[in-house]
């Protein structure tokens, strides 16, 4: 049974943000006609829809391009999460509900038996960003923003293959889940003079390094 629209293009946008399909490749009509066993009208539909969402960018001459992660974007993005999750944890910090509490620990528990595991590197990372995700995300419904959160995600393109290429870095999952660990530590004690800095730290010190120019400058925005 052939996928509907609505489900090629989740897989699409899938494929790019696990940069399966990576910055700069050349989606196809015709190919992409042939995978999915649509004609081609329907395709440009999904490819004009992904453009709006920013996963590709159509060139009149060049054809439709995988988007080329834009840092400025990300920048914002970074700039938007650390403000909100800094008040998130004053607002949580130190009456943060004792089920809510538990389900925190229990996520940084199971990341830290995925950091362990003996899989591949990719899977293992796959693994630990959905967990990173379902940890920010249940500060969020913690404190009666999951609609923020939501509303975040509809423009994360950027900002999760940024994140993606980061985890590839040696040591920094269990980096992560270290900090997650000392974030969460200061909000049980109220201690809220301490997270601006580990917030700071966690979300926006790498838009600052140099790491992905020296290491795939093939896929940023120039």
């Amino acid at each position: 049974m052939p996928l509907t629209k609505k489900e090629i293009i989740e897989l699409l946008k899938q494929e790019i943000l696990s940069l399966k399909l990576k910055p700069g490749t050349i989606l196809s009509e015709t190919s992409l006609s042939e995978r999915f066993g649509l004609s081609r009208t329907p395709i440009r539909d999904i490819l004009k829809q992904l453009s709006l969402m920013g996963y590709i960018d159509i060139y009149p001459k060049k054809g439709n391009v995988v988007s080329y992660i834009d840092l400025e974007s990300v920048e914002q993005i970074t700039y938007l999460r650390s403000t909100l999750e800094k008040e998130i944890l004053k607002e949580l910090s130190p009456n943060i509900p004792l089920k809510g509490l538990h389900k925190l620990r229990y996520i940084l528990d199971m990341q830290k038996d995925c950091i362990q595991k003996e899989e591949s590197k990719e899977k293992k990372m796959e693994e630990f960003m959905a967990l990173d995700d379902k940890f920010h995300k249940t500060l969020f419904v913690l404190a009666g923003r999951s609609f923020i959160w939501d509303l975040i995600q509809q423009f994360n393109v950027h900002y999760i293959r940024y994140r993606r290429l980061h985890a590839l870095k040696e040591e920094k999952l269990a980096q992560l889940q270290r900090e997650h660990e000392q974030i969460l530590d200061c909000v049980v004690r109220g201690d809220k003079d301490k997270i601006d800095d580990m917030v700071y730290r966690h979300i926006r010190a790498d838009i600052n390094s140099s790491y992905l120019r020296e290491n795939f400058m093939d896929y940023i925005k120039q």
